[in-house]
């Protein structure tokens, strides 16, 4: 059987693409960001999201910017308007206190989903190996007598 490439990056499957989107964990990775870079415009954090994305599936900049709204009405982002006069003004983001705190919960969540996730694909390989294709069927019933 052949294998099948991924339409958005051409390498062979599995991709996290056919998974579906996780637009939940845009936020651990805008957290990393903005952390690591102190502040930030959203244009420069959806440059850099690919780098730092947990799946295959691209992190639409409409995701970024939904998440950045949310992580403001959470108090763990402020942000406000820069505008020197040279162009537009654009709208810069400053992760808050708390929003390194949300960070460090992020990395506690997502290492026990990495475990769970680490058990499951060792199981599912044992598994696998095991008997593939074999399934557990019930006997059929005897008819009555």
């Amino acid at each position: 059987m052949p294998r099948r490439k991924c339409t958005r990056h051409g390498e062979d499957y599995p991709c996290t693409c056919a998974m579906g989107h996780l637009y939940r964990f845009v936020e651990p990775v805008v957290l990393l960001l903005m952390m690591k870079k102190g502040h930030s415009y959203g244009y420069d954090l959806a440059g850099e999201l690919r780098d730092f994305a947990l799946t295959d599936a691209a992190i639409e900049r409409a995701a970024l910017y939904r998440t950045l709204r949310q992580l403001e009405r959470n108090g763990n982002v402020v942000s406000e308007w820069d505008g020197d006069g040279s162009g537009p003004a654009r709208r810069v983001y400053r992760l808050t206190a708390a929003g390194e705190r949300h960070l460090e919960e992020w990395a506690t969540v997502l290492d026990h989903v990495s475990k769970s996730m680490a058990r499951f694909v060792k199981e599912s390989r044992k598994v696998l190996a095991g008997g593939a294709g074999r399934r557990q069927t019930a006997s059929p019933a005897k008819p009555p007598a």
